[in-house]
């Protein structure tokens, strides 16, 4: 089944939920960079395809959103008591994943740095511009903010799947 459906989401949500949860997982691995300045597996294999991951994920969720509001009238449906928690949590995951990338671009155009994207030249290196990087310099809190609301998430997934014993984590799976 390609569309969601009130029971269960569909194929295509599926795919591009568990692809980006593997992405973000992998930009929130920045984290580690932190560590011994780098000096370590994660910062010298992973860290590099951050800025081409990034942009990789905005052009993923520009596309998860227009399948989601395409798919708005199928989407399994939230139990009455919690379904504007669950629409403010997603909410929050959603404008995270496309602020997060946006402000990451910010940054590097901000400094001057350009954008290059899996070796492609996006944006050319140029002068600095004060006000985006000033909006860029957001980049690094909503990320920590954006890392807590992913362990929130995850948590509450298990919580339903372990604790509630109820269908919300198989809905996904």
């Amino acid at each position: 089944m390609i569309n969601d459906s009130k029971e269960r989401y569909g194929s295509v949500s599926k795919f591009l939920h568990w692809l980006m949860a593997v992405l973000v997982i992998w930009q929130l691995l920045k984290f580690g960079d932190r560590i011994s300045e780098g000096e370590h597996w994660i910062g010298q294999t992973l860290v590099p395809w951050h800025i081409s991951i990034g942009t990789l994920l905005l052009g993923l969720i520009v596309l998860r959103l227009l399948w989601v509001m395409s798919q708005r009238r199928h989407r399994p449906r939230q139990r009455p008591a919690t379904a504007k928690l669950v629409k403010a949590g997603h909410g929050l995951l959603f404008a995270g994943m496309l602020l997060l990338p946006l402000t990451g671009i910010l940054a590097m155009l901000g400094g001057g740095y350009g954008l290059t994207a899996f070796g492609i030249e996006i944006f050319a290196e140029g002068r600095e511009i004060a006000w985006a990087s000033s909006l860029g310099d957001l980049h690094s809190p909503l990320a920590w903010a954006f890392g807590v609301l992913v362990l929130g998430h995850t948590g509450i997934a298990l919580f339903h799947h372990f604790a509630q014993r109820d269908d919300t984590l198989t809905r996904m799976l």
